[in-house]
């Protein structure tokens, strides 16, 4: 007696896969923990009827005109005589902004003259006293070149803007 064989298939029979697929997805939609996020934790202010009391703080303006002049705060002055004018402000406000604003005719030499000055101004503070100096700027150099941390002060908050800030938002 002769059996009857049916010829082997090649393939995977995949019908049953997207079953057990999506019962792999529900099994582990149900089994995994969700962490809810809290968010970021921070306090409002108080409601407070008294609006707290704001103290416009005016930068000093450097001016570069095209022949060379400098023009501080609409006074004209010479190179020399801008550590003597920014000393007081410094020492009243060490953190007071000082923008220079060039030309775009000016000579570049004179607006890294006047860099150079406001890099050798220093500002030391302890406690409430504020001291204002001016070094040379072999010193910073040096410091530099060792890597040490120096005490040599922090530097006066100088800001160049581009000339596309200047177009933009100068009046």
């Amino acid at each position: 007696m002769k059996l009857k064989t049916t010829p082997l298939s090649d393939e995977i029979p995949t019908s049953s896969m997207a079953d057990i697929a999506f019962l792999l997805i529900v099994y582990f939609m149900v089994t995994t923990t969700f962490a809810a996020t809290r968010g970021l934790d921070f306090s409002l202010p108080k409601d407070d009827d008294t609006p707290p009391i704001v103290e416009k703080e005016e930068a000093v303006l450097i001016e570069i005109r095209p022949a060379g002049d400098l023009v501080v705060d609409q006074e004209v002055k010479q190179l020399g005589d801008i550590f003597d004018y920014l000393k007081p402000k410094l020492e009243r406000n060490p953190k007071k902004p000082v923008i220079i604003k060039p030309d775009p005719e000016a000579p570049y030499g004179q607006m890294v003259a006047v860099f150079d000055v406001l890099r050798r101004i220093k500002i030391k503070q302890e406690g409430t006293a504020v001291q204002v100096y001016e070094i040379d700027l072999r010193a910073i150099q040096k410091a530099e070149e060792e890597g040490e941390e120096s005490d040599l002060g922090k530097d006066v908050n100088v800001s160049i803007p581009t000339q596309r800030e200047i177009e933009s938002f100068w009046f």
